[in-house]
């Protein structure tokens, strides 16, 4: 059988990205997650360093490699070159193809950000549209987002924008054939591919909770993992 380590040394982002840690924790000290999370990239980099397999299946069933916000400053400030960063890309990876993700509620909730982000641009070609934002899913942004998107046809166009139009400016209309192109690159990359097993994962999830699951864009299973929050990881 396959050791896990074996696995993850295939994902070129491991090999260039650790060296030899020297455990000095420069990378935690600078880590804007370390600030609000319990998570401390030096003991990733320490762990993966040592081979231990146990550590590696704990690290790809649960939270904490899904706190990461790939700022990527600990490649500017590692002394010995690591990017624990990139280790993080390589771990999510490994987890999603493992199917280890789906025992974690951040690695659950990637199928949320399928539909929220993943959805949008194959559809419009932004990673956020007015067109796709549902207000109750963004209480903090208080009543009046109601009514701005209620009247945005009228409220954007105010600023200069080609919203939805042909032209210039923000929130114009992609063109067919750039929508197209985007659409090639996801298949060719295996984003498409990524996309299809989140779904599929998310499917089987949802049966075996009794949630209600579709394609639509807020389905319910979608609602459920977009409020889910794990036990706590702030520092």
């Amino acid at each position: 059988m396959e050791k896990w380590f074996d696995r993850l040394r295939k994902d070129v982002r491991f090999s260039h990205s650790l060296h030899s840690c020297i455990n000095c924790g420069t990378c935690t000290a600078i880590c804007p997650a370390a600030s609000f999370y319990n998570y401390d990239p030096r003991e990733i980099a320490d762990a993966l360093q040592v081979e231990d397999e146990q550590a590696l299946v704990e690290l790809l069933s649960g939270e904490t490699i899904w706190m990461c916000g790939q700022c990527m400053s600990c490649k500017t400030r590692c002394p010995r070159d690591n990017t624990p960063g990139l280790l993080i890309l390589a771990l999510r990876n490994l987890s999603i193809e493992s199917g280890l993700y789906m025992k974690s509620v951040r690695g659950r909730q990637m199928y949320a950000l399928k539909k929220m982000l993943g959805e949008t641009i194959l559809a419009t070609g932004y990673c956020v549209h007015a067109d796709r934002v549902d207000p109750s899913l963004h209480p903090e942004l208080g009543p009046i987002w109601k009514w701005i998107m209620k009247h945005r046809p009228e409220i954007y166009n105010m600023f200069g924008n080609s919203y939805n139009k042909s032209g210039d400016g923000a929130l114009r209309k992609i063109m067919d054939e750039t929508l197209d192109e985007i659409r090639k690159i996801f298949e060719v990359t295996g984003t498409s591919e990524r996309f299809r097993m989140l779904e599929k994962d998310a499917e089987e999830k949802a049966r075996q909770e009794d949630i209600e699951f579709d394609e639509t864009l807020w389905n319910e299973y979608f609602r459920v993992q977009y409020s889910e929050k794990p036990e706590s990881h702030e520092s």
